[in-house]
This record gives C-alpha cells, sequence and structure tokens, in this order.
C-alpha cells in the first residue's frame, strides 16, 4: 500500500504531513541514495513552480539531498517538462519538481524523474518510502569534503527555451498570428510568452504576475474565463492557457470558445496520421477520454488505446508499445518524439504549427471530433477505501449501466491527487446522464458519509 505517493508524486497540504519539511528532507535523502548509480560526484536537479512554500520544500529537500553527499542543480521557477529536459541535459542522476501543479496555492508536492527525463514507476516510488519508513539509510551521513554542494544554473531558462523551440521545423515562425497566453501566475510565466514572441507571434499575456498566493486563482487551465474574454477583446486568433507546472494546455478559439485535450488531440494526430508520422497508427488517451474520441480515430483508421487516468500511465504504455502521441481531456498531451513527458509549451506550439501550415482556424480543426454528452463530478471524500468493498456503491454503478442500455459509460474512481472521488457518466443523452450521475452522487455520499 502507497503510504506517500499518488498517481502524480507526492501531494498535500504545504507545512502539513506529507508536505512537511521533515518528510521532503527524507525524501531527499531517500531519492539522492537510490539515485547513485555510477561513479564520481552525483547530481540531482531540483525546479519548482511560485507557490510560497516553494521555498520551505527547496531548502528541505536540498538538505536531505546534499546530506547524503549528492550535489543540488538549482533552476528556480520552470515549468515540470523543463525539469524533465534538463534533467537529461545537465545528465544529471535525477530530477525533482516542486508543485501541485493545478491545485490551489496552500497545497503543494513533490514529484521525481529518472535521469532520462521520464517519471518514476510504481516500484521505484514504493522503494523510496521504504527507504524512508524502513530507516535503512539512517546511518548513512558522509562528512568533510564528500557532504554535497548546491549550485544554481543560471541559464535553465534559456535552455529549456531552445529546447521547446526545436520542437518545430526551423523555417516555420508565428508571424500574422495573434495570441493571449495565460500562464496561470505559475511556473510557465516567463518563458511560455518569450517563446511565443521569439517565434514571432504578437502576444498578450495574462497570469503573469505570480506573488506565491495566486497560483491557479481564477486563471490557467483551471478556469479560462479570463482568457476566453481576452480572446475576443484582442481579436486574437487562439488563446492558451497552461496550468500552475505547465505540464498541459487548454485552448480558446477565435471564437472564445474553449477547446479541450481531446479535442486538441484529435486534430494532432489527424495530421500526424496524414503524414504518416502517427507511429502504429495509434493514439493513447486514457478511460476520460471522451468516447467522441475513439469514434473519430475510428473512422480516420486510428487505434484509441486508453489508459488509467495520469500521464505517468499514458507515457508507461507510449514508451513499452512504441507510440509517440498521447494525452488527456484535461490538456496533458505527450509527443515522445519531443519529450518525455507533457509538455505544455510543446503542445501549444503544435496547435499554431498545424493553425499555420493549414491556414485553418482553431474551431474548424476542433471539429475533426463531436464529444459525447459527458457529466464530471467530484465528491469530497475523507477516506478512500476500496470501491469494490462498498456493496451500495456497486450496485449504483451496475443500475446505472442498466438504465443507459449500452449508449454510455460509467466511470467511478478516486482522484490520485486530491480528496476527491470522482465520477463520470457518458451518454447520449444529456438529461439522462445529469439523472445517473445525480443518484450516483447520492449514494457515494451515503456510503462515505
Amino acid at each position: 500500500m502507497r503510504k506517500l505517493f499518488g498517481t502524480d508524486g507526492v501531494r498535500g497540504v504545504a507545512n502539513l504531513e506529507p508536505m512537511t519539511s521533515e518528510t521532503a528532507m527524507k525524501l531527499g535523502r531517500a531519492a539522492a541514495h537510490l539515485f547513485k548509480r555510477r561513479s564520481g560526484r552525483h547530481q540531482i536537479v531540483i525546479g519548482k513552480d511560485t507557490r510560497l512554500s516553494g521555498y520551505m520544500l527547496e531548502s528541505a529537500l536540498t538538505s536531505g539531498i546534499c546530506s547524503m553527499g549528492v550535489d543540488v542543480l538549482l533552476v528556480g521557477p520552470l515549468p515540470t517538462p523543463a525539469i524533465a529536459f534538463l534533467t537529461r541535459s545537465l545528465r544529471a542522476d535525477a530530477g525533482v519538481m516542486i508543485s501541485a501543479s493545478h491545485n490551489a496555492y496552500q497545497d503543494n508536492g513533490i514529484k521525481f524523474f529518472a535521469n532520462d527525463g521520464s517519471k518514476l514507476p510504481d516500484d521505484l516510488e514504493l522503494r523510496i518510502e521504504d527507504l524512508i519508513t524502513s530507516n535503512e539509510i539512517e546511518h548513512l551521513r558522509p562528512t568533510a569534503d564528500e557532504v554535497g554542494k548546491a549550485f544554481r544554473i543560471d541559464d535553465a531558462e534559456g535552455r529549456y527555451i531552445e529546447f521547446v523551440k526545436r520542437s518545430l521545423p526551423r523555417q516555420l515562425d508565428f508571424q500574422g498570428l495573434r495570441v493571449v497566453v495565460d500562464c496561470a501566475n505559475g511556473a510557465a510565466y516567463k518563458v511560455a510568452p518569450k517563446v511565443l514572441r521569439e517565434l514571432g507571434a504578437t502576444v498578450w499575456v495574462i497570469g503573469d504576475k505570480p506573488d506565491g498566493t495566486n497560483i491557479n486563482a481564477k486563471c490557467g487551465a483551471v478556469d479560462p474565463h479570463c482568457l476566453q474574454e481576452a480572446v475576443v477583446q484582442h481579436e486574437a486568433h487562439i488563446g492558451i492557457a497552461h496550468d500552475g507546472d505547465a505540464d498541459r494546455s487548454v485552448f480558446v478559439c477565435e471564437q472564445g470558445k474553449v477547446i479541450d485535450g481531446d479535442h486538441a488531440i484529435a486534430a494532432l494526430a489527424l495530421d500526424l496520421h496524414q503524414c504518416g508520422q502517427l507511429k502504429r497508427h495509434t493514439l493513447v488517451g486514457t478511460v476520460m477520454s471522451n468516447f467522441g474520441l475513439e469514434l473519430a480515430m475510428a473512422k480516420a483508421g486510428i487505434k484509441l488505446v486508453r489508459t488509467p487516468v495520469g500521464d505517468r500511465y499514458i507515457l508507461e504504455l507510449m514508451m513499452s508499445e512504441g507510440y509517440n502521441l498521447g494525452g488527456e481531456q484535461s490538456g496533458h498531451l505527450i509527443f515522445l518524439d519531443h519529450n518525455t513527458t507533457g509538455d505544455g509549451l510543446i503542445s501549444a506550439l503544435q496547435v499554431l504549427s498545424l493553425m499555420k501550415r493549414t491556414g485553418r482556424p482553431l474551431s474548424d480543426l476542433a471539429r475533426c471530433m463531436t464529444a459525447v454528452p459527458q457529466v464530471l463530478l467530484g465528491v469530497p471524500v475523507k477516506h478512500k477505501p476500496d470501491l469494490s468493498s462498498l456493496p451500495d456503491v456497486q450496485s449504483a454503478i451496475k443500475a446505472a449501466e442498466i438504465k443507459l442500455n449500452g449508449t454510455g459509460r460509467v466511470l467511478v474512481r478516486y482522484s490520485g491527487t486530491e480528496p476527491l472521488l470522482r465520477i463520470m457518466v457518458e451518454g447520449e443523452q444529456e438529461a439522462m446522464i445529469r439523472s445517473v450521475a445525480d443518484d450516483l452522487v447520492g449514494v457515494v455520499r451515503t456510503s462515505l458519509g
């Protein structure tokens, strides 16, 4: 059983377990021990988003890592995918990102990357937990010149900007495109506008004034209404909304309508397929991907393969089976030809590239799929017992499936990053799926108190 790690690292309210300085130091020590896999000095990259608690956790992680004789490379506020890239580029033993992604500022999280820039599989996360709980490495205390050092990498931002731009053909630029970008007062507040301007776009920026407490607050991918207004106001061709750590993007078309990850990846998959670059004619989604995406892909001769929710599971399947495109409805898109994790900036550049090359507006590109009506509800929970151990919930799910009679889907699962149980119902008739979802919420609240 996992004690610390969820579906995307360790996450919680900052300064309460497990997001305390004490636990962060232990995580640093355990990770430093685990990733010592070569001779000579060892290095771990640490990045963060703009949360106030990032200073506290960065210092604790640095202390823990250095206490094991491993050096720390500090890069400051940068997107999560930048840490994946820099871990590879700097030949580091591992990377750490301090961020709670789309969560409010009072939360924070810690996620690890292996030396190839990929997120850790379950067995390595469990090994880190075991090292902490067993006190197996408590006696390991390097002294004198064997203690680690911390260094600040001053050119990390520039390195990442050039890396992102290399995902496009050299001759392609975005001159003539009018873009509004919402940085969610988060990790991309510097790099996202710079990338777009260096590529020639006319850019307006919102959500670029982080103060430690306004990350994701009424802005960004979780709340794009200000972006929608700005796109219409500036008569922009597109709006791009990142979340707090910029590993995903949600788009707004020139008409001011939100274009989610399913519609964006459908257009991108069709383009790659037409160009002969979609490996194995397959797109990787999750159990939350809209059924309309599956229908659109099947019509084009593309297979949609589903994984559990979480970009790490998408990535694991892509790497094991040789696929190169995958993503989630929430805007996590993975282009394995360009990076080893979801990258909001690369996703944005690929969508802009498609618009520029085809001359088609985003509203038109998004019509390649028609979403089946879908209801998504979250029920706050204080604990997460195995759903199979709740007979009333199981009976309610079966009743819902019978009511839909093969015309829709029901998915009930716990969030891996928040104290929520998520209920998704898809079907042809919106009134029916809303009723089914509401009935499930009532049963869940009764069963879980």
